[in-house]
This record gives structure tokens, C-alpha cells and sequence, in this order.
């Protein structure tokens, strides 16, 4: 099972990054629990490293080595916010963890609660182990509502412990009880086919479960992220053939199965699934069908492709 230094091991270099320009940001819709669609401004901070060094992530090409200098956060969302529309809710998602002060200073944290006081909601990102009660106090001084999404991944016994995550079941339900006691709404990230699981129909069940007992936490939204390589470390894990990439059969089937539940929102991650792409036929049509559901969280009729009966 691999450690941080092979993780690290295998790393091609970082993307170039500007600690005083986000590394990117859109402005999107999903719904809400009512079904409205609300409109979201997202901004992808450059930040230092996540702690955590998760054997799946490639996020890390992103980010900088050192702790991230004071105000560089805040002239980071200055930008992004005067090239964007207005919005409902604003997500700042740093590819790791916002309440690590090693990536989101404490000292910014009044500034950037003076430049979201607009939205209604903030979401950003979070391990479960590092949600305390500087969350609630973050919370509290927002004239919106605080929404964390923390990376569950799966709940498969074998799998989670190899992930390198430093994280259990037990570790994310306290999170989850000590978020939703607090009045702080969460989402899980979630994925089909981490490594170590190597069978499609074991794959889509044990997704599935883990959507479950998110939802059974107090979850009110999971977003399903289709495992991909890339990061170093996958490559060799999928020469050894410890690593599949998912289908998009699979993930089209997971997405149905898990708007059957309807006990909360239900996002697929359509961003950069080429990669699940056997037929260039058919594939943007049913990438399409994806992101509808993801609006309207209603099952649409499976696109039928001629070029394959």
C-alpha cells in the first residue's frame, strides 16, 4: 500500500501557478433541495498543499509548496469576483482543505467573510478530521449559510485504508453529527472505481452504499466523481491492475440508482469524463443527458447510439 514518499515518488511536476490569481474559475447552476436552480459562482484558489496526500488526487498539480502568503487569498477571490456575474451562492474550493491555516490564513478570514457577504450560501471544502469549532465560529459570521464537502470516497472495508486519506467511517459520521449539530450543511465527494476495487459491478455497488450512508449521516448532497489517472501513482497502480478506469455505462447507471433514493441532491462530475468515452458517436449527447440530470435530478431516457445495437 503506498505511503506519502511514493505517492510523491512517482509526481510529475506542478502546473505554474499565480498565488495571486486563482488557477481557475466558472459560474454554473444546480438545484437546490426545492428544485430551484440557483446560480454559483465557483473559484478554484491557489493554496498550499492538502496535508493529506490521498493516493487518487491530482489536485495537488495546482497548489504551491509553501504555506500560502497572507492577502494572497484575498486579492484571489478580488479577481475572479469582478470578472464573474452575480451569483446566489459562491463556491471557494482550494484543492484541499480551507480550515488548514496553512492554506487559508486565519488573518484572511475576515476579509474573505466581508467579500461573500452577498451569497446566500458559501461552500468550500474540507477533510472530515479538521472540522471543529473554528467551522461553526466561520459560520457564524457569515451573513449566508456555511456548506462543507468533505471527501468520503467509499465505504468499501478494504479499499478506504488503502487510499491513504487518514480517514474512517467512524472519523466522517462525528464529523457529519458535529457539522448538521451545528447547523452546517455538507456534501460528500464520492467515487466509482477508487483503486484496490477492480470489478464494474462491485464498483457500482459499493458506490451506491457509500451514497447511502452519506445520506444516512446527514448529507444533504453527494457528488459522484469518476476515478481517473494521471497523477503518477494511478498509472502504476493500473499496471499492476489495482486501478480500472470506470465506464460510462457504470457511471449513467449509479447516477439512476442514486436518484432513486431521493433523501438529497445527487451530482455526477461530467468535468473532463472523455476519458469514460468509448464512442465519439454518442458520447457529448449522453454527456449532456448527465449535466440535465444533474439540473433537474429526474432520470431521462438512456440515448440509444445507432453505431451500436
Amino acid at each position: 500500500m503506498p505511503d506519502n514518499s511514493e505517492i510523491e515518488k512517482f509526481r510529475t511536476a506542478r502546473n505554474i501557478v499565480n498565488q495571486d490569481i486563482p488557477f481557475h474559475f466558472l459560474h454554473e447552476e444546480e438545484p437546490d433541495l426545492e428544485g430551484n436552480i440557483q446560480s454559483i459562482n465557483t473559484i478554484f484558489l491557489t493554496s498550499k498543499e492538502c496535508s493529506f496526500k490521498c493516493l487518487m488526487c491530482d489536485l495537488w498539480k495546482n497548489t504551491i509548496e509553501c504555506p500560502t502568503p497572507k492577502g494572497a487569498i484575498l486579492k484571489q477571490i478580488d479577481y475572479a469576483l469582478n470578472r464573474l456575474p452575480d451569483s446566489n451562492l459562491i463556491k471557494l474550493y482550494n484543492s484541499g482543505n480551507f480550515f488548514d491555516q496553512k492554506s487559508i490564513p486565519l488573518s484572511d478570514y475576515p476579509g474573505i467573510i466581508e467579500r461573500v457577504k452577498s451569497y446566500k450560501k458559501v461552500i468550500v471544502e474540507n477533510h472530515a478530521k479538521l472540522c471543529g469549532q473554528v467551522c461553526v465560529d466561520f459560520n457564524n459570521q457569515l451573513n449566508g449559510k456555511l456548506e462543507i464537502a468533505m471527501g468520503l470516497e467509499t465505504i468499501h472495508p478494504d479499499v478506504l485504508p488503502k487510499l491513504n486519506k487518514q480517514l474512517n467511517l467512524e472519523d466522517f459520521r462525528v464529523a457529519a453529527h458535529f457539522l448538521k449539530s451545528n447547523g452546517i450543511d455538507m456534501r460528500a465527494f464520492i467515487l466509482l472505481n477508487p483503486p484496490y476495487l477492480t470489478d464494474e459491478k462491485e464498483n457500482i455497488e459499493w458506490t451506491i452504499k457509500t451514497v447511502q450512508f452519506a445520506f444516512d449521516c446527514g448529507v444533504r448532497c453527494c457528488s459522484i466523481i469518476p476515478t481517473r489517472s494521471g497523477n503518477g501513482i494511478m498509472e502504476i497502480l493500473q499496471k499492476q491492475g489495482h486501478y480500472i478506469p470506470p465506464t460510462l455505462n457504470a457511471l449513467e447507471e449509479v447516477f439512476e440508482k442514486a436518484l432513486e433514493f431521493k433523501k438529497g441532491l445527487v451530482f455526477v462530475d461530467s468535468w473532463d469524463i472523455d476519458f469514460l468515452s468509448s464512442c465519439s458517436h454518442c458520447f457529448e449527447e449522453r454527456k449532456a443527458r448527465l449535466n440535465q440530470m444533474n439540473l433537474s435530478q429526474k432520470r431521462y431516457q438512456p440515448i440509444t447510439c445507432s453505431y451500436h445495437q
